[in-house]
């Protein structure tokens, strides 16, 4: 059995799948960690991590494949890699991490530098040339803070990864980045010409070398030896450059055409728009896409799948019976209105120092209500950002949802009547380990006969509006723009207190 091994490192965990030459899972792995949190506004991870948890996945699913097949039917054909992004890990010549990696937009710990940046080069400058404004998510800023902060690190670093970049560095020895990546390291990436900005490289990341920019499905080079070796996979298997995991994600299910936008359900929540024009918002990340000739306006909620996490601990609860209690809740959690912001929020507000609010307390309410008020707040926060991508210009004429969280259909449900929106999924919503795998499938078929997504991965599910409740949904739309609004001045100087706080209590350890 000839199959693709995709393999995508997530926020909380890493997962890889075997897939036949017809879509069909053969078998998959998982492997949980954690991002640690040492500073309010800094989430970052060890990148050893990573190719650890992938030799760990390669060699369960291999031995699998083995023992269901036999070992001369067994094949990897190719090897597809992803992951969370835009990341931003600096190793030295040797390629070993100089620090921790820094993640993306939920890191929120290069406000100077983004400050000191958009003065230096000017906001409109930076737009025309990498299409975005610089915010938490942006890659160059984060490189810039290293340089500032941290300069023993910075003075040994010599190269720039991130999860699939440095996934296909230890498989193949390539040095590469994809353009989808790249576009998200602003300000060092010109989105028109499709290459770095070697006057803002130079000036803002001139020691580093600079990868080798090809396509997320592009072959970046073959197993070497040593890694057949750590890996189990054959010397000379072709593996893909990739890309970052919404990207991939939206490959997964077959939204990656003109006119698609892809709603990731996450630990974090992702949106990708896709078309053929460069739209410039500063309210939203204008990227290149995953394949040449398209680009993304793209989006994202800092916590998602985070939130009914951290509510799930805090009640010691199941996820079932929290569900079925924001089921009985109802439309609305009782007068509960949720900000999801417990982490800072990224698009459409662009707000590192907003918090999560709970608003309309009382007594009465109970566990179920506050489950229920977190998935209408995720799903007012998916709204936000379609309105904000639709007035960009976004042409957005079909949503496919994609992640763990489409698992639900109660959360599905919530995002549709709160958005009004139809939503598809498919068969296959295990993500970006998928895609991946359809990706280096395609990079290794003959001309003409390269797989079709919708053939691996059909639509299976759509969820469907409930009319009756948009006058409603309307409204509490209303409500959690103008309760953002009323209530940021107060929470900027609880984010701030809170950084005083841990500011003290480092002084004292």
């Amino acid at each position: 059995m000839r199959c693709t091994l995709g393999v995508d490192v997530g926020t909380s965990s890493t997962k890889g799948v075997l897939v036949a030459e017809d879509g069909r899972i053969v078998a998959s792995a998982t492997r949980a960690h954690d991002v640690d949190r040492p500073h309010t506004g800094w989430v970052e991870m060890d990148a050893r991590i990573w190719w650890d948890e992938f030799t760990d996945i390669a060699r369960e699913l291999i031995g699998a494949l083995r023992q269901a097949q036999g070992s001369e039917a067994a094949e990897i054909s190719a090897v597809g890699v992803s992951g969370m992004g835009p990341c931003v890990l600096l190793a030295d010549a040797n390629d070993e991490p100089v620090r921790p990696a820094i993640l993306y937009g939920v890191d929120t710990r290069s406000g100077a530098q983004i400050a000191r940046m958009t003065d230096e080069l000017g906001t409109s400058e930076i737009t025309r040339v990498g299409g975005s404004t610089l915010t938490s998510q942006a890659g160059g800023a984060k490189i810039a803070w290293i340089a500032d902060e941290e300069p023993d690190a910075w003075a040994r670093a010599e190269r720039f990864f991130m999860p699939a970049s440095w996934l296909a560095r230890h498989l193949t020895g390539a040095y590469v980045l994809d353009h989808q990546s790249a576009s998200q390291t602003s300000p060092l990436y010109d989105i028109e010409n499709e290459s770095w900005y070697e006057p803002w490289w130079q000036r803002y990341a001139g020691s580093i070398e600079q990868p080798r920019l090809t396509w997320a499905g592009e072959i970046a080079g073959y197993v070497t030896a040593e890694a057949a070796e750590a890996t189990g996979i054959p010397a000379g298997t072709p593996v893909i450059t990739g890309t970052i995991d919404a990207w991939t994600e939206a490959v997964s299910v077959g939204a990656h055409e003109i006119g698609d936008l892809m709603l990731m359900y996450g630990t974090t929540m992702f949106l990708v728009a896709t078309g053929e024009e460069t739209l410039r918002t500063p309210s939203m990340w204008t990227t290149a896409g995953a394949f040449p000739g398209t680009r993304n306006l793209a989006g994202g909620l800092s916590t998602s799948g985070a939130l009914t996490a951290w509510l799930k601990d805090l009640t010691g609860s199941d996820y079932p019976d929290l569900l079925a209690d924001a089921e009985k809740s109802g439309p609305g959690a009782n007068g509960l209105l949720v900000l999801p912001y417990f982490a800072g929020e990224r698009t459409p507000i662009q707000d590192p120092d907003a918090r999560g609010v709970i608003a309309g307390l009382t007594l009465e309410h109970t566990r179920g209500d506050l489950y229920r008020a977190a998935l209408e707040a995720t799903a007012l926060g998916v709204r936000h950002n379609v309105e904000t991508m639709r007035a960009a210009g976004a042409d957005i004429r079909r949503i496919v949802a994609v992640g763990g969280g489409t698992q639900g259909q109660l959360w599905l449900q919530v995002v549709s009547d709160v958005t009004g929106l139809v939503q598809e999924v498919p068969a296959t919503t295990i993500g970006a380990s998928y895609g991946a795998a359809f990706l280096a499938a395609s990079a290794i078929a003959d001309p003409g006969a390269a797989p079709v997504i919708t053939d691996w991965n059909p639509i299976t599910q759509t969820i469907t509006p409930n009319a009756d409740l948009r006058e409603f949904y309307d409204t509490l739309f209303d409500r959690y723009v103008r309760l953002y609004e009323g209530s940021k001045d107060v929470v900027h100087e609880l984010a701030a207190e809170q950084r005083a706080h841990e500011q003290r209590g480092a002084r004292r350890e």
